[in-house]
């Protein structure tokens, strides 16, 4: 091909591709030329990132580099990252939050992506203890968006995989909270995560599946996290122990504990280390945490004993009565209706323990009474199978004696019979 113009056939060829002259690969999607040169070159720094991109939301929903690093992605040198083409590279801590805010806070733009995603995100962070640090402070150890969701390799809660999901992010706070040196600067105890491990809700979490048992996030907030501040814990708790919640903000000890600063729930449940509720809780035992501020002459202590006899009494009552009713159905008698009735003693023994929380023998009285009456007659029903049985067993036996002794008789007759003929 000869040259014209004193362009050569390469350099014609060259042009009218920039020219977007139609070729093969038209309608094809193109490859970034970050991904490329960030591949090529031998980098791992500069190539990790690329290589996590493929399993991100982002990528998945379409988003490349330039969506968050700025550029001209089309080109394919150094021009890429113009930033008179709004380049920014890795932004800053305090750029962070702007980046992501592009998209997260734009409630328009993200009804395409997600719509039950919310837009309050950088608000909210910036509420928090880390947003308030960030700013007033610059403080470099802060938790921003990316300790919490790692660049490049963010993926939806849902995901098991997710450093946000239900099960992993007590560990994903704990990167920075159980970190002593780490935390050093701020004098706060860097036990919570060992604590939350060997605490009911994780056990409820990790052990039987319940992915809607409270982890870090349900009780500090993410993205506005704050620790609860002692005259609102109770609130805290109260999302999902809404029936305890109530007793307690009615209770004497609400008012009291406000007065001595003490943090509601927390003063008798702890926090981070809550195990699960037991009766050997209340009264006066070893085991119990009232005696921790109450003895055995006061007006506290001797409630606290009674409710805790009040409990007693209904488990062992309701306990008598499922097992005699065992013991008539094993016997063979019908007794379903009476052994499903029983199972309002156990909702009575349920509410009665909630209003503990009331602190008043009177609160635990008024729910347990229908068990104690519920226990009562499930107890008559399984000692009237148990009798009846009893008759059934004797009319059984009489009835035997009278066949018996009818055989006998019978056979008698017809010896007598036998020897006349």
């Amino acid at each position: 091909m000869r040259a014209v113009g004193g362009l050569g056939a390469v350099a014609w060829v060259a042009l009218l591709a920039l020219l977007g002259w139609p070729s093969a690969a038209a309608g094809q999607q193109r490859v970034e030329s970050c991904v490329t040169c960030h591949l090529e070159t031998g980098d791992d720094r500069l190539a990790d990132p690329v290589k996590r991109f493929g399993e991100d939301i982002h990528s998945a929903k379409g988003f490349g580099c330039v969506a968050c690093h700025g550029g001209d992605a089309k080109e394919a040198g150094m021009e890429a990252m113009d930033p008179a083409k709004g380049y920014i590279g890795k932004p800053d801590r305090q750029q962070v939050q702007t980046v992501c805010g592009r998209c997260h806070s734009d409630a328009r733009f993200m009804k395409r992506y997600n719509p039950a995603l919310r837009v309050d995100q950088v608000t909210e962070y910036a509420t928090s203890v880390h947003g308030r640090r960030l700013k007033e402070l610059g403080d470099p150890k802060v938790a921003i968006c990316v300790s919490c969701h790692p660049a490049h390799s963010i993926k939806p809660p849902s995901d098991p995989r997710s450093t946000v999901h239900p099960l992993k992010v007590a560990e994903t706070c704990g990167r920075c909270h159980a970190d002593a040196k780490h935390m050093e600067a701020y004098k706060i105890p860097t036990d919570q995560f060992q604590k939350y491990k060997e605490s009911v809700h994780w056990r409820m979490m990790s052990i039987k599946g319940d992915l809607s048992a409270p982890t870090c996030n349900d009780c500090h907030g993410n993205h506005g996290a704050a620790p609860p501040g002692v005259t609102w814990v109770g609130n805290v708790c109260g999302q999902c122990h809404a029936v305890q919640a109530e007793f307690f903000a009615k209770s004497i000890h609400a008012k009291v504990f406000a007065q001595m600063g003490a943090p509601g729930c927390a003063a008798c449940h702890s926090n981070h280390e809550i195990k699960e509720a037991t009766d050997a809780m209340l009264g006066l035992g070893d085991n119990a945490v009232c005696a921790g501020c109450h003895a055995a002459g006061d007006k506290g202590g001797k409630a606290a004993v009674e409710m805790r006899a009040l409990l007693d009494s209904l488990s062992g009552e309701s306990e008598k009565a499922r097992a005699i009713l065992l013991q008539a159905e094993r016997a063979g008698m019908e007794v379903s209706q009476a052994q499903f009735d029983l199972n309002g003693a156990k909702d009575a023994l349920v509410k009665a323990r909630a209003a503990v929380h009331a602190f008043t023998v009177q609160a635990v009285k008024k729910e347990g009474e229908p068990g104690f009456a519920i226990g009562a007659k499930a107890y008559a029903r399984g000692v009237r199978a148990l009798d009846e049985l009893q008759f059934r067993r004797k009319g059984l036996a009489v009835s035997l004696v009278i066949i018996l002794a009818l055989i006998v008789g019978l056979v008698l007759r017809i010896r007598q019979l036998d020897r006349r003929s």
